[in-house]
């Protein structure tokens, strides 16, 4: 449009071309001059504006990136945490010269208090005081039916105790606990160690001294099954645990009773821990394959 005008007014006069045009060298050479300004002009305004574009993306793409990282680096600090916490669920196993130590020693002075017990109060009757001879009460004899009652005794509680780990979850947490610190670093054949002792001393203390110190009634039967039960907490082990072990120490007691004889449930009590704790290793080796 301005070189339009300007041509015109150049045919009419120059005093008109004078106004219209700038007063410096030939017009086609100042049009031209002016037509190749203004077109770096605009080409410098449109790159700049593209540039200003790109680095407005490569902004937003940083700044994305950035936020990105940032919320990486607090999932992964949320999933450490989840993990340290799960850790800490996990009972420490001890180590096997422990547990054997552990458990000779205790087993040992158990069934020393139980023979103690067992002998004061045979000698206490003989001297005439009102107090029960346990030995006599509960003695060590065997008979060839208590086989029968021992199998049954061992079946009753194996079978309810897989029952219990299948359908009461915290009862499978609490035997879980007690396990995995117990029974994890022994050798096979140590699973005889800890299975015999205790069910043995134990016996000898709850059903052999206990129990008959306080007559053979039901009474005596579930108060002496209760103070087993109660015995049992700690190691991982809770409430549901413990009322386990009083329902297993009442079991005991009578079968003691019903037998007269403390060999009784001084076997269903080892064949019962051996069951166990052979049961545990297994499904722990079966776990554990299942994970490789």
């Amino acid at each position: 449009m301005m070189g339009y005008i300007s041509l015109q007014s150049w045919s009419r006069g120059a005093s008109t071309s004078l106004h219209l045009l700038p007063p410096v060298g030939p017009y086609p050479k100042l049009y031209d001059a002016g037509a190749v300004k203004f077109d770096v002009r605009a080409s410098s305004s449109r790159k700049s504006l593209k540039k200003q574009r790109r680095e407005s993306q490569q902004g937003k793409d940083i700044t994305t990136r950035s936020v990105t990282e940032a919320e990486e680096e607090v999932i992964a600090q949320v999933d450490d945490t989840s993990t340290s916490n799960d850790s800490t669920d996990v009972v420490a196993a001890t180590p096997r010269d422990k547990v054997l130590q552990a458990c000779t020693v205790t087993s040992g002075l158990m069934a020393a208090l139980g023979l103690v017990i067992r002998k004061a109060s045979h000698a206490a009757s003989t001297e005439g005081l009102p107090i029960p001879d346990c030995s006599a009460d509960i003695p060590f004899g065997f008979e060839t039916w208590h086989l029968g009652l021992i199998a049954g005794t061992v079946v009753l509680i194996s079978s309810s105790r897989f029952l219990l780990l299948k359908s009461w979850p915290d009862f499978a947490d609490s035997s879980e606990a007690a396990n995995q610190q117990i029974l994890t670093s022994l050798e096979p054949l140590d699973y005889l160690v800890v299975a015999s002792l205790p069910g043995i001393s134990e016996e000898m203390l709850f059903r052999g001294g206990l129990m008959p110190l306080f007559g053979t009634s039901w009474v005596s039967i579930v108060g002496v099954g209760l103070i087993f039960g109660l015995l049992h907490l700690g190691s991982g082990r809770k409430y549901s645990f413990a009322a386990w072990a009083s329902v297993v120490g009442i079991v005991y007691g009578y079968a003691a009773v019903l037998s007269s004889s403390l060999v009784v449930p001084m076997a269903s009590h080892a064949v019962n821990n051996l069951v166990g704790g052979l049961l545990w290793r297994y499904s722990s080796s079966s776990k554990l394959k299942s994970l490789e």
